[in-house]
């Protein structure tokens, strides 16, 4: 058995997402329901379980600040959230997992689905990058890419660009190792805003910083460190020219 704790100040919320883990995902036993972040805290210093449905917004403290109160986090973590666009960005730039309120049974069964108990220096790394991009005064020098074996951590100015593949996105990094990532290019250029990505095409976003020249032409396209040449569409072709002017 999964042995799972919730944190939630609402009891509707915690006794709807216990009855559904129960219905619905049978391999979970959920140990202990807490409806504070403090409460929750005591009990998680004390005892680890496999998995952590932790609310984000709560009175007190919420569910950001009780992972930084946690020298170790030897477990899963699973937000749950009403929407907000910021939270959310956060979480998937640090490659974790959530769920929306109302919680949809499926959604609920793919998060238990991809539960895998993490080392505590793997967590540890994708809570800080968290916690980084939560702290707007904060450069971000990392990103958490999902792969198929799990994640890699990136430095951000390692990316050379990013190549479109249907539901994955190819990442070519300086060190010439080609990454598969399981987002979408869409997704990524959402994580990067802000860094200095620009999406040149339908199927390309491209490191500002890694192009060696620009070559004219309908769309043109540029050549990047690595040698290789992107295409540059009509529509993205001023905004391109307009960053160097």
């Amino acid at each position: 058995m999964i042995k799972a704790v919730i944190i939630d100040d609402e009891a509707h919320c915690r006794e709807t997402l216990s009855m559904q883990l129960e219905k619905y995902c049978p391999e979970i036993q959920v140990v202990a329901q807490f409806r504070s972040a403090p409460e929750g805290l005591r009990f998680l210093v004390e005892q680890a379980p496999d998995v952590l449905f932790l609310d984000v917004e709560m009175p007190v403290m919420n569910g950001f600040e009780l992972l930084e109160q946690l020298t170790t986090i030897p477990f899963d973590v699973i937000f749950t959230t009403g929407y907000d666009s910021y939270a959310i960005k956060a979480i998937r730039f640090s490659a974790l997992d959530y769920l929306l309120k109302p919680i949809d049974k499926d959604d609920l069964r793919k998060a238990v689905a991809k539960i895998k108990r993490p080392s505590e220096q793997q967590m540890a790394q994708q809570i800080e990058l968290l916690l980084q991009k939560l702290d707007t005064k904060k450069v971000l020098q990392k990103i958490a890419l999902p792969t198929n074996q799990g994640f890699e951590m990136v430095p951000i100015e390692a990316i050379i660009r990013c190549e479109a593949d249907n539901n994955y996105t190819h990442v070519i990094l300086k060190t010439g190792k080609p990454l598969l990532v399981s987002r979408t290019l869409k997704e990524i250029e959402e994580l990067l805003e802000g860094s200095s990505f620009l999406r040149v095409h339908q199927s390309h976003l491209i490191n500002l910083n890694e192009i060696l020249r620009y070559i004219r032409g309908e769309g043109g396209y540029v050549v990047m460190s690595d040698t290789s040449s992107v295409p540059v569409s009509r529509s993205r072709k001023e905004i391109l020219l307009s960053v160097f002017n």
